[in-house]
């Protein structure tokens, strides 16, 4: 039996980050996985759809080049190497993983794991099996796309995010099923590429977990781009025709039906927690997801969890966090655990969404009296410049110390634009310190010191 310090099952951001981490302490690391390094997330979620959604933002500005005195007569779309494009970028990708892998000296070992006391796994790959023994265990197993009676997936007509990145021809018509990051940012790419895409989502409004306002003009601006949207709509069931989809939604009682193409389905995921020994070993779960504490410990010591299968927020940023803390714990090392407060959260569309902290209504709901401070981009040299001017820098500050409390940017660049404002919040900022930091000009981020100094009623150029 191969005897390690640390073994880590599941090669995702937050495991193949664990591994290394664990091995940079000294510590005798393999990783275990059924599929290729780098997870869901590298190979068909974060880094693909964002080599497909930069190839529809040059396809937009191709289409409107004329705004920047360039006419382009004639220019042909080829889909299939868009696709090919996305597929190359992540290969690379997992190569690069596979190289920190044995720069770092970890063992590599693929097959699908399970545990059979907690400090033994057995993998199978095929017909073959073998046990590994390890000291201490991080489960990294990820997550998988949800699904509901009636909406079953078939992966030809009533797909999910991962059939969608590779799709052999554009739709002329898809319906998109769910209003999260997902189901936005595959709403902008199909429209930018010619599909008629019709956005459904059961609550009132579009990324209903973001501040009221951001939805609100991320809303208008996909109705602006053609996007059908529609709210406050509930799917009943898909039906799978011969060369169609019909959907039946209900809206406030209404029945409608919806014909398309193809159905995306991107209604939340769930955590793989199956077939991995969990039960037989006595690990906790809930609601589908491993228990863990702030060191991401499980209800046995040495087996720790991290990342999707631990449950919301499902973000790969998290997971390498998880990975971080779990690792340095687990080599004995002193730890700060995840602040969860302050957890970065991005939409990859044109105009892009990024958030961090309080939503200006959660901030009322907690007993804050405060201030909002705004800046509109259309008032911004550099997004002028740019030709970029949709959205605006929101930022939620508590009114008695100035204590910003949540930062929201719709708008070009606003996922790069929030690290500046999670260091804020990490370093207890105020709407002083954010108004009176000088900021280069001209840039984006000057928006932020705008809206700081709105805050304080010192606004300069709106």
């Amino acid at each position: 039996m191969e005897r390690y310090d640390l073994a880590v099952l599941g090669a995702g951001p937050g495991g193949y980050i664990a591994a290394i981490r664990a091995a940079q302490l000294g510590l005798n690391t393999a990783i275990i996985d059924k599929d290729r390094l780098g997870g869901v997330c590298l190979n068909w979620g974060c880094i693909p759809t964002k080599a497909l959604l930069k190839n529809a933002e040059i396809l937009h500005y191709i289409k409107n080049a004329s705004r920047y005195g360039i006419n382009i007569k004639e220019y042909k779309v080829d889909f299939g190497s868009t696709i090919k494009r996305s597929r190359q970028v992540a290969e690379q990708l997992s190569k690069g993983i596979a190289f920190l892998m044995k720069k770092n000296k970890i063992i590599h070992i693929e097959g699908k794991g399970k545990l059979t006391s907690n400090t033994s796994i057995e993998i199978t790959k095929g017909a073959n099996k073998k046990m590994v023994e390890a000291k201490k265990i991080i489960l990294a197993t990820g997550c998988r796309p949800s699904t509901f009676p009636g909406m079953e997936l078939d992966g030809k007509k009533i797909i999910s995010s991962k059939e969608a990145m590779t799709l052999n021809k554009i739709p002329k018509t898809i319906v998109i099923i769910g209003s999260g990051a997902i189901g936005v940012e595959f709403s902008y790419f199909f429209n930018e590429y010619g599909s008629e895409v019709h956005l459904i989502e059961m609550l009132p409004r579009i990324l209903p977990i973001e501040d009221e306002d951001i939805s609100k003009e991320l809303q208008r601006n996909f109705k602006k781009a053609g996007i059908k949207i529609h709210t406050d709509s509930k799917v009943s069931k898909i039906d799978a025709l011969k060369s169609k989809v019909k959907i039946h939604l209900k809206k406030k009682g209404d029945a409608k039906e919806i014909e398309a193409d193809i159905a995306l389905v991107a209604v939340g995921v769930t955590g793989n927690i199956e077939n991995i020994g969990l039960e037989d070993i006595g690990v906790a779960v809930d609601n589908d997801s491993i228990t863990i504490n702030e060191f991401n410990q499980t209800s046995i010591p040495n087996i720790y969890g991290i990342g999707d299968v631990t449950g919301p927020p499902w973000l790969a940023h998290v997971a390498s966090a998880q990975g971080h803390v779990a690792a340095e714990h687990a080599a004995g090392q002193k730890v700060v655990p995840v602040d969860y407060n302050n957890i970065p959260s991005c939409t990859y569309s044109q105009p892009q969404v990024a958030s961090i902290g309080l939503t200006e209504n959660l901030a009322k709901d907690k007993g804050h009296e405060i201030k909002i401070g705004k800046f509109d981009f259309r008032a911004s040299g550099k997004a002028m410049a740019t030709g970029n001017i949709d959205g605006f820098v929101k930022l939620v500050f508590d009114n008695k110390y100035g204590e910003l409390l949540g930062a929201h940017i719709i708008g070009y660049e606003a996922t790069e634009m929030i690290a500046e404002l999670g260091l804020a919040r990490a370093l207890e900022s105020t709407w002083n310190e954010l108004a009176t930091t000088v900021h280069a000009h001209p840039t984006l981020s000057e928006a932020v010191m705008e809206a700081a100094l709105d805050a304080m009623g010192q606004g300069l150029h709106q």
